[in-house]
């Protein structure tokens, strides 16, 4: 069964589900990513590995692509394909522009 590439996401269309000690990371790709799944590793070897489909998200000033985590634990946590480290707050949104070597 192969997967169905996701239509682009609109300003406003994604729902986080944060606060207190929770929070979000929107990972900022490049364009050829569309349709990858990026894992992500927390720290905390109790909480669980997680990834996100890549999607373009179209907004007023333009579209960019991104894979959005909308509900993390607080903690600190690695992109497992780049290796970058990150940390997550409560209640905010971490934004990070994913490195490629």
């Amino acid at each position: 069964m192969s997967e169905q590439l996701l239509s682009p996401s609109w300003d406003g269309s994604v729902v986080l589900d944060i606060g207190e000690d929770v929070g979000a990371l929107m990972l900022r790709v490049s364009a050829d990513l569309d349709g990858h799944e990026i894992d992500i590793q927390p720290d905390d070897a109790r909480l669980p590995r997680t990834h996100s489909a890549v999607r373009e998200r179209r907004l007023a000033s333009g579209s960019i692509y991104a894979a959005i985590y909308p509900s993390l634990t607080q903690g600190s946590y690695t992109v497992v394909a780049s290796r970058q480290r990150f940390h997550v707050t409560g209640g905010r949104i971490t934004e990070l522009d994913f490195e490629t070597s």
